[in-house]
């Protein structure tokens, strides 16, 4: 990769830094950093991970912003929008796109950096997933993995979809069911994670509501065959009012010990380690008839702005929150996927129900995907399609229909990006 041009500023930048904004009189360097998925915990680990960094950095402290979690995102944003007193921000896999557009993300240096080599494959690839060049690093992901619960006489967990529908007709009885069904907000993404799986090799990762040959994945016998078994793992081994159920809703009937499979991201983890649930653990995702399993991977990550007055500083902040000790320690406080190779040695993410998520990293056949989220349609899809899932599960349209829809909507957007 190309050296970037931030680097190459940074002398002539640095003269000036002493008399611009952010700076003393002194010429001790004050950065200003914001945050978007925000907590108290978090941000009070976050404290202790600047803390480090100041303390390794004389002359330099940092400012953290930590707006409420509901509008953060729109702070961020307007604060862009103003390009002055921001240095370096929390960026997320759905704001990444529109902000590099706009210019406000300086591009970080890579091969110069010697913790890039430190970094797993999957945290590089999602660095520059952008344009090909890194706006932000990613500090950890979300990837999802079954849950099962062993003491519903489940002796081996499901490898494929109609494994995990036939262990749940065997675990659902009385009050008890097989599976943790999302039929609320949300649930037509994992219709959508069982259609990518049927379709197996003809799917094209890098536009993943598509196939290789351009068709849609909504088009090919394969989606319907998986839908009709979405239906049948809702109709004969799920919770009937699992028909409405979100996150929470699954989540909760899993520990409660009402169903015995989940699949859910690793921050789920903690949560049952909580409730007291202990026979139970974790393994990769089911896949199709072809052996394949498609999913995409959730991430944020730091980066630096275009227009710090501190770019040698900002860059700093941004690598020294991604090295091994404090990447490890975020990953750990956040329940996420770890971006360093050296946490394939730590107990916490080799060992017990995190072992699947690296077992899945290193299957070939489980494959990470990129949504479509860059299609004006996007958002809207999201609606319309989970409203459809509704429809599909009571009756008032067929998988036919539901089929139908989605590959025609989907035809039209690769109309409008073309």
């Amino acid at each position: 990769m190309k050296k970037p041009l931030l680097a190459a500023a940074v002398a002539t930048t640095l003269v000036l830094a002493g008399c611009g904004s952010g700076s003393s009189s002194s010429g001790e360097v004050r950065l200003r950093m914001i945050e978007s998925l925000t907590s108290p915990e978090r941000t009070k680990l976050i404290k202790t991970l600047i803390a480090g960094f100041e303390k390794a950095n004389p002359g330099v402290t940092v400012e953290l912003v930590s707006p409420p979690l509901d509008s953060a995102d729109q702070k961020i944003t307007q604060i862009l929008q103003t390009k002055k007193d921001l240095d370096v921000l929390e960026v997320r896999d759905h704001t990444a796109k529109s902000f590099s557009n706009n210019g406000w993300l300086a591009e970080l240096p890579t091969t110069e950096w010697p913790g890039w080599s430190d970094l797993t494959e999957l945290a590089q690839k999602k660095a520059v997933e952008v344009g090909g060049k890194a706006y932000l690093i990613p500090y950890g992901f979300y990837q999802r993995t079954l849950f099962y619960r062993t003491d519903f006489g489940m002796a081996q967990p499901p490898t494929t979809w109609e494994e995990l529908y036939e262990a749940g007709k065997k675990m659902t009885s009385g009050d008890r069911y097989g599976y943790s069904f999302r039929g609320g907000k949300g649930g037509a993404d994992y219709a959508v994670m069982m259609i990518s799986a049927y379709n197996g090799e003809a799917l094209n990762p890098e536009k993943s509501f598509y196939l290789k040959d351009k068709r849609t994945i909504f088009s090919t016998p394969e989606a319907a065959q998986a839908m009709e078994l979405y239906v049948k793992i809702f109709k004969e081994a799920s919770p009937p009012d699992s028909v409405s159920w979100g996150y929470p809703e699954m989540v909760q009937g899993f520990t409660s010990g009402v169903t015995g499979m989940l699949i859910q991201d690793p921050e789920v983890i903690k949560t049952v380690e909580d409730s007291g649930v202990t026979a139970w653990s974790t393994t990769p995702i089911p896949k199709g008839p072809t052996g394949y399993a498609f999913q995409p991977v959730g991430y944020a990550g730091w980066g630096a702005t275009s227009f710090t007055k501190h770019p040698k500083e900002a860059v700093k902040l941004v690598q020294f929150l991604s090295e091994a000790k404090q990447s490890i320690a975020f990953a750990k406080g956040n329940s996420l996927i770890p971006i360093s190779k050296q946490a394939q040695n730590d107990p916490q993410f080799s060992q017990g129900a995190w072992k699947a998520y690296l077992q899945a990293q290193q299957d070939p056949k489980q494959v990470t995907t990129i949504r479509p989220v860059d299609y004006p349609g996007w958002s809207q899809f999201g609606v319309d399609s989970d409203r459809d899932v509704q429809a599909l599960l009571t009756g008032k349209k067929t998988v036919a229909e539901v089929l139908k829809s989605w590959d025609a909507f989907w035809i039209d957007q690769a109309k409008k990006v073309s």
